[in-house]
């Protein structure tokens, strides 16, 4: 029988699922919808948003607080889309556990999107009941970065081996640990709601010295909008959290471009495309300060991270492979 490319467009497609999810995410968050369902996995108790008077009024006095069935949509589509891609990773990582010793997959890494989607189902239920707790809604969005993460790792594995020095095996990495601590930072702004709090650029605030509140604002056992104490938030407190990404930004954009000249020996098409991403989400940042943060460039925002990171993590995959005598992952199949 001829074979067949199932399990290889299976992974792709679960990482462009992953991709989806991340921004579908964000674009909830923003249109802040997080809480448009007070209770989970179902909304008021149902498996749709209260929409007509009466299950509204019946919401109301069991849940409390005003029902806005449009904010419950939002969410619930969100947690369709999730339900979905549960299935889905599974049939992947099935058959991609049947093929392992063929292809040679570690099988650590194909257990390990299951792990963690296990922990994000978690997260995804702590961000509803401990109401949207920063800490936890940033851990949400790490925890699908780590899957888009996982599932380039594996992609990557099919894709022909570089031969790098072991300088850039080196740089490479730190780039892509530089990324991920980036991607945390831009979580931490969205979900302490601090995108326009630095009304300006590149100075915030009037200044490019740091603003006072920093260590507060980034302490991880507190509520939303509230110190660790109670107290309030001040605009202060989230400028310090503005602007710390904002430096991250600076030295990510430095380890980035070095890393994409120093690859442009190896795979120039590679450095073209970690310079054209960089270059986008760039842009992004800077037009959403700009532009006051419209919804569409705040939602590209996150999915221009992931691509970074996906671009950073098939480089490193691809800078660490060793020669293999199994068939390459392209040509994985469900056919034997």
């Amino acid at each position: 029988m001829a074979r067949l490319n199932t399990a290889r467009w299976l992974l792709l497609l679960t990482l462009a699922w992953t991709l989806v999810l991340v921004m579908l995410g964000a674009w909830v968050r923003l249109h802040d919808a997080g809480l448009g369902c007070p209770d989970w996995p179902g909304c008021y108790g149902r498996i749709t948003p209260p929409e007509a008077a009466h299950e509204i009024a019946h919401a109301e006095s069991r849940f409390g607080g005003d029902v806005d069935p449009g904010k419950g949509w939002k969410e619930m589509i969100h947690r369709y889309a999730v339900g979905g891609y549960g299935l889905l990773m599974l049939a992947t990582c099935a058959v991609l556990w049947r093929q392992r010793a063929r292809h040679a997959l570690p099988a650590a890494l194909i257990i390990a999107p299951l792990a963690v989607l296990v922990f994000q189902a978690l997260l995804g239920m702590w961000t509803v009941t401990l109401k949207l707790m920063p800490a936890v809604v940033t851990a949400h969005l790490l925890g699908g970065m780590a899957l888009i993460a996982l599932l380039t790792a594996l992609a990557a594995r099919g894709m022909p081996a570089l031969t790098p020095t072991d300088g850039l095996r080196r740089l490479a990495m730190l780039a892509l640990v530089l990324c991920v601590v980036q991607i945390a930072l831009g979580g931490w702004v969205s979900t302490n709601y601090a995108g326009l709090a630095c009304n300006g650029f590149p100075a915030c605030q009037g200044s490019l010295a740091p603003p006072s509140g920093l260590a507060e604002a980034l302490r991880p056992d507190r509520a939303l909008g509230l110190s660790a104490d109670g107290t309030p938030l001040t605009l202060s407190h989230l400028a310090a959290i503005h602007w710390l990404h904002r430096l991250g930004a600076l030295l990510l954009t430095v380890a980035v471009t070095w890393t994409a000249w120093q690859s442009w020996r190896v795979s120039r098409m590679h450095a073209a495309l970690l310079l054209l991403v960089l270059l986008g989400q760039l842009a992004l940042g800077v037009a959403n300060v700009v532009l006051a943060l419209p919804l569409p460039l705040a939602v590209a925002h996150n999915g221009g991270a992931a691509l970074l990171l996906i671009a950073l993590t098939t480089l490193v995959v691809r800078c660490r492979q060793e020669a293999r005598h199994a068939e390459p992952l392209a040509h994985l199949s469900i056919v034997r």
